[in-house]
């Protein structure tokens, strides 16, 4: 009887033990994360804005998180190939989408897209928000918004401007321009902030719309010059350089932002503590001063936070996307 009731007491003990190891937190489970390097995927070219800003907070969550972290450049197709790449990534916490405001700009202007942008990802948070600023080749014969729109009024059609590609909030402000305007202009989009600065920069184009870490030393050397901002409140980085309702376009603001996402269902608390990390790093003096050089702010917040901008701006944006026409196919 005694060896039947220890045996009992030894099944009973094995059961609560595996239900408690069922139940365990997945911070217990998660303890050991990581325990090899880490790939932040930025679905865009080296030397756009998207880039600039992964580089700053990079070394930064090596250190934090004892393992390397390597920032993996996979442009195309306005950032959709490296993001589908990060949704058909192992959901274990090893690939972390780095990106921008584009993520909720494309299922509104793209016919299709090999992911769904609210169901295969989770949200980490939200890394910084910038306005898109409007820069011209110093030589472009219209050093304001006003002079800019004459110009366009009177050769109706002959103006170009890039953007780091469609789906871009680049492409959104240049499109919102002409939408608020009346102007004609053609939008010729790249394959990231790199290339389409280059080529600004050489007077292959006259005009560029772009985040402004990718400008940013550009105009600060005179090598471009800047006409205006798209958020509602001037830049800190540049206070000299108007808005463009300032600049007497009305209605008109494109925010954008740079956060971080990883596969849907990694493990919560791996998300969680990438959170936690951002947070931390986001509030250092040294990183938020790099981010305001680059006419951003760290941001941080919540995971739900995240989300729930994300929802937002799916719906913001396709309602755009409807008024002004814009489809890619």
């Amino acid at each position: 009887m005694e060896t039947i009731q220890r045996g009992r007491r030894a099944c009973c003990l094995n059961l609560a033990t595996g239900a408690a190891a069922a139940l365990l937190p997945w911070a217990s489970r998660a303890e050991g994360y990581p325990d090899k390097p880490v790939r932040f995927l930025v679905p865009y070219p080296p030397g756009g804005g998207t880039d600039v800003i992964a580089r700053i907070v990079q070394p930064r969550f090596q250190a934090l998180l004892g393992q390397p972290v390597v920032i993996d450049n996979r442009g195309g197709a306005a950032g959709l190939v490296g993001t589908e790449l990060v949704a058909k990534a192992p959901a274990d916490g090893y690939t972390v989408l780095f990106t921008l405001s584009s993520h909720t700009i494309n299922p509104a202007i793209y016919a299709k897209i090999p992911f769904d942008t609210a169901r295969d990802f989770d949200p980490v948070g939200t890394v910084a928000s910038l306005p898109q600023i409007l820069v011209a080749h110093p030589q472009f014969g219209a050093g304001t918004v006003a002079e800019l729109l004459a110009l366009a009024k009177a050769k109706p059609g002959t103006l170009s401007y890039a953007t780091v590609g469609n789906g871009s909030p680049g492409h959104l402000a240049g499109e919102l321009m002409k939408l608020r305007t009346g102007i004609q202009m053609t939008h010729i989009p790249y394959r990231g902030g790199g290339p389409a600065v280059t080529d600004v920069l050489g007077g292959q184009v006259p005009l560029l719309w772009v985040s402004i870490p990718a400008a940013a030393a550009h105009v600060k050397a005179g090598k471009l010059k800047a006409l205006a901002v798209s958020t509602r409140k001037r830049s800190a980085a540049f206070p000299d350089v108007p808005t463009m309702q300032e600049a007497g376009v009305a209605d008109f603001e494109v925010d954008s932002w740079y956060a971080m996402f990883v596969p849907s269902k990694t493990p919560k608390a791996v998300a969680e503590k990438l959170n936690r990390l951002l947070n931390e790093i986001v509030q250092e003096p040294e990183i938020k001063a790099r981010l305001l050089e680059q006419g951003s702010e760290g941001v941080g917040g919540t995971p739900a936070a995240l989300a729930q901008t994300v929802d937002s701006e799916l719906g913001k944006w396709a309602k755009l996307a409807r008024d002004a026409s814009i489809k890619v196919e």
